[in-house]
């Protein structure tokens, strides 16, 4: 039997029970008629018998309120064994629950309506519900055996809760996503999942991948095959500089003063110079060649002051030309050579990563199509690109949501996601005015209207701009240790003190999820991604497999060669370099031979000549 022992607020009440241990995150039903018999879920639970007294001189965890109700319902607060439980109510009640009231464990159906929005065709399946196991037999079928469940320890798992299901066309009223966690937290595996999830409703998603690890061609190890997913025809992989990138022609003057600006923002002198200088339909070769140019002559203006018909070579007297019409034309309206070398040298470090050799038609093409697209470059790299190509694509939704509520004819550009990790790198509070914070802080605060959603992934929220932060209306938290991460959680969610207390020692995968949608904090554990990264292996394993191999490779090419002496490695020396496919010298072999004697797989024999290296029997 379960009672209500204590009341504190409306909101918390103290449950007690001899017999029952209590589950954290557990929902349990409050009997209280005039009430409307109001639920709660578990958010602390204590065990106390005779060897560890409940009331003594230094127990701050029970007042006095609770003593006093455990002994009124008859318990023997000395003597006995007593489960405790602090119940935060979900909702609102008018009055305090009195001291004595049973409690239980509700039917799914008196809880459904706090658990299920909707259901897995219509939304997206990303865990489970924590605290929900003793739900599990009494779920309709569409919500039973809908996943399996990944344990660190125990490897795969059958469901074991109420899925968590996330209805994701809610976010046209409350979008933008965060997901925050620490390393090892599973806030990667958890974004995997969403990605997976996005890829089922075939929305269209754009990443950017620092990381290189959102590949979904490998399916995850041990996954039963009913569960299995092949994504091969549902996203694309582009490496910036090598299929995607900027197309110079198609770049406006303000577009090209913000790509290079990206890294350090561009003085007044050199944005002006931006702005002379770069014409409607500029290719790179054209834009280089007049900023060169001007370089070139204001470097030697002697070069003016040439005649250039008194010039007899062709080639000579063509350049001599053109820097002198480009002088006239420009020179004094450009600024100072300082400003010039400057969009030098970003231009040109743009140019040697690549930027300007491709479009971003590769990945338009996959928004449209309703795929994800999978952007990985260095992230100094993406921090330039990703800004571009995000704020690309949202004025393309924009212009055909503005054409179309004009009434204009206008081809039509869906709506999409657009999500990075590490997004502090992006938009990083208290930094300088870059690029990517313009563009990622405007979609923040307009992009719901146009249907472009944020999922901003990191690991240190702290570090993420204060307006992005508060736009972010679902946010899922991962295990996080540092204090100050903490505090951000606990002022932008409504995680109560109780889950902030909890953070640092979530297991991996386990997270709470704060949203406008759900209404209040749901605990849940991630599931099972049908999918791996490709950075899977331990590292240690790793050299092991690798060591492995290698002393593999040398025995099996040695053993065949055996008895030799050292005397006349130079017979053998350049067979095993050959073998090896790499060289070899004196040194090296006499220690490998050495390590192969404390295997045991040769002896040495030492003689008046050197030493004889046999095969052990």
């Amino acid at each position: 039997m379960v009672q209500v022992v204590g009341a504190t607020t409306q909101q918390e009440v103290w449950v007690a029970s001899r017999e029952r241990k209590f589950i954290i995150n557990e929902i349990l039903l409050v009997e209280d008629q005039l009430r409307n018999s109001p639920r709660g879920e578990v958010i602390e639970t204590y065990s106390f018998n005779r060897y560890i007294p409940l009331a003594t001189e230094t127990n701050g965890l029970i007042d006095e309120q609770v003593l006093a109700g455990l002994k009124a319902v008859g318990y023997s607060v000395d003597e006995e064994e007593i489960n405790i439980a602090k119940l935060r109510i979900i909702g609102e009640i008018s009055t305090p629950i009195g001291v004595g009231k049973q409690v239980r464990l509700p039917d799914f159906q008196e809880v459904e309506d706090l658990l299920v929005s909707n259901y897995p065709d219509y939304a997206l399946t990303l865990g489970t519900i924590r605290g929900t196991g003793n739900l599990l037999d009494d779920l309709p079928g569409e919500l039973s055996d809908t996943m399996c469940i990944y344990e660190q320890n125990a490897g795969i798992m059958p469901q074991d809760g109420v899925p968590f299901i996330f209805d994701y066309k809610s976010m046209n009223e409350y979008p933008h996503i965060g997901i925050f966690g620490g390393s090892g937290s599973g806030k990667s595996f958890g974004l995997r999942v969403f990605l997976e999830e996005f890829m089922k409703k075939r929305v269209p998603v754009v990443v950017l991948d620092p990381h290189w690890e959102m590949d979904f061609s490998t399916s995850f190890k041990g996954l039963p095959q009913e569960r299995a997913r092949d994504f091969s025809g549902e996203y694309k992989l582009f490496v910036v500089g090598v299929d995607v990138g900027v197309d110079f022609t198609d770049l406006k003057a303000a577009e090209l003063v913000s790509l290079l600006g990206s890294g350090e923002s561009l003085s007044e002198p050199m944005s002006n110079a931006v702005f002379t200088l770069h014409e409607n339909k500029d290719s790179y070769t054209s834009f280089s060649s007049k900023l060169y140019g001007l370089i070139t002559v204001m470097e030697n203006e002697s070069i003016l002051n040439q005649d250039s018909a008194a010039i007899d070579n062709p080639r000579e007297k063509e350049k001599i030309d053109y820097l002198s019409k480009l002088a006239a034309k420009y020179k004094d309206r450009v600024g100072h050579l300082s400003s010039l070398k400057g969009i030098a040298w970003r231009l040109n470090a743009l140019e040697r990563e690549g930027v300007f050799t491709a479009g971003t038609s590769p990945v338009e093409g996959a928004v449209m199509d309703g795929r994800l697209s999978v952007v990985r470059g260095p992230v100094k790299l993406l921090q330039v690109y990703g800004a571009y190509l995000l704020d690309r694509l949202y004025r393309n939704r924009r212009d055909y949501q503005d054409a179309r509520q004009k009434g204009e004819p206008a081809k039509w550009f869906p709506p999409f996601v657009f999500v990075t990790d590490e997004a502090h790198n992006f938009s990083m509070k208290g930094e300088r005015d870059s690029y990517s914070k313009r563009v990622i802080r405007g979609i923040s605060q307009e992009g719901r209207k146009y249907g472009v959603i944020l999922c901003m992934a990191t690991q240190r929220p702290a570090l993420l701009d204060d307006t992005v932060t508060a736009q972010l209306n679902t946010k899922i938290i991962f295990r996080t240790v540092r204090v100050t991460d903490i505090n951000v959680i606990k002022e932008e969610t409504d995680i109560g003190s109780e889950e902030a207390r909890r953070l640092p020692y979530l297991n991996s995968g386990n997270a709470f999820l704060s949203s406008a949608i759900t209404g209040r904090t749901i605990p849940i554990k991630i599931r099972c991604a049908c999918t791996q990264s490709p950075h899977t292996q331990n590292p240690f394993e790793e050299l092991e497999q690798v060591y492995f191999q290698q002393e593999n490779q040398f025995w099996n090419i040695i053993k065949d060669k055996l008895p030799f002496s050292t005397n006349a490695l130079h017979l053998v020396l350049g067979t095993i370099s050959d073998e090896l496919g790499k060289l070899i010298d004196h040194d090296q072999l006499i220690e490998q031979m050495n390590k192969l004697e404390e295997d045991g797989k040769v002896y040495a024999e030492k003689n008046p000549f050197g030493t004889t290296f046999h095969r052990s029997s």
